[in-house]
């Protein structure tokens, strides 16, 4: 079986997307010099984290799919013979807009997006004022170089995602992010919070049998003594939940090699697939709270 390298630009963002343009494009190339033939970017890698605020002007930065970036990285895929999941802000409508991730195929062709399920709404995290709710399920695509699904940062504590993703025939789940720290609670909750993250994504290669591979941006963004610490710590995860290739908090091109022949082999010893009890989970489609029957 084949053995399919990832790879993970990880990166500081400004205000200028022709600048993360080029960045970003930069670690593309320099991921696929060192063997990688998926490139996965961070969460909404052309602009600062918006979200912060809610600003109706920060919808001039939402873009059409397709539409010219997508071209540049599609003539980018082609080039160098990658495939490239391109995490953008579409502009769907007049008013409406979603956080969406486009895969792109190593010769250059759209294969789908991805629009991200779960938005959040937290202090800092203002998404619900931007992003309507993905409406295109949890898919899987079929690369030159195996299957892959992408999932959007809040999807990454959501095992019923993570599952769907696994059931349309995915080896590889992709979660492009942007997470970071309040600088107040960093000293009390931020290992706490961090770890939780890391584990979760592990979890859910271990239930699903498969590779979970998350990019997160680093940086800090916003005023000082406020804003947000990205941290960073993109990661690939194997499917007994091993962490088997990890950056630091600094800007990193991350790869790792994915063996796909590996994932028979643990599904095989650990069957969660052939006991699953379908006739019995029903209920996962209630409301908290809500009475069964």
């Amino acid at each position: 079986m084949a053995v399919h390298r990832v790879g993970l630009v990880q990166m500081r963002c400004s205000a200028d997307p022709a600048g993360n343009d080029e960045r970003a494009e930069a670690g593309i190339r320099e991921a696929a010099r060192l063997g990688a033939k998926t490139v996965c970017l961070q969460e909404l890698f052309r602009s600062l984290y918006f979200c912060q605020e809610e600003a109706v002007e920060r919808f001039d930065l939402a873009e059409p799919i397709p539409g010219p970036t997508t071209e540049r990285y599609s003539r980018l895929a082609k080039e160098i013979g990658v495939a490239i999941i391109l995490p953008l802000f579409e502009r769907r409508a007049p008013g409406v807009a979603h956080n969406t991730a486009v895969v792109i195929d190593a010769g250059g062709a759209l294969l789908g997006s991805y629009r991200k399920a779960h938005i959040p709404d937290d202090p800092l995290y203002h998404e619900k004022f931007y992003f309507s709710p993905g409406d295109t399920g949890f898919r899987a695509f079929r690369t030159a170089h195996g299957v892959v699904a992408v999932l959007i940062c809040w999807d990454q504590w959501f095992p019923e995602a993570a599952r769907l993703a696994a059931l349309a025939g995915a080896e590889i789940i992709f979660y492009p992010t942007a997470i970071g720290w309040h600088p107040r609670e960093k000293e009390e909750w931020g290992e706490r919070q961090h770890d939780a993250w890391r584990t979760v994504q592990r979890g859910h290669a271990v239930a699903n049998g498969l590779y979970v591979a998350a990019v997160n941006r680093v940086g800090h963004e916003g005023p000082k003594g406020g804003g947000l610490e990205f941290w960073g710590r993109s990661f690939v995860a194997g499917p007994m939940g091993e962490v088997i290739a990890e950056a630091g908090g600094e800007e990193r091109v991350l790869v790792a090699d994915c063996d796909l022949g590996y994932l028979e082999t643990v599904r095989r010893n650990w069957p969660f697939f052939r006991d699953r009890r379908v006739d019995a989970y029903a209920g996962l489609a209630r409301r908290f709270g809500e009475a069964s029957g």
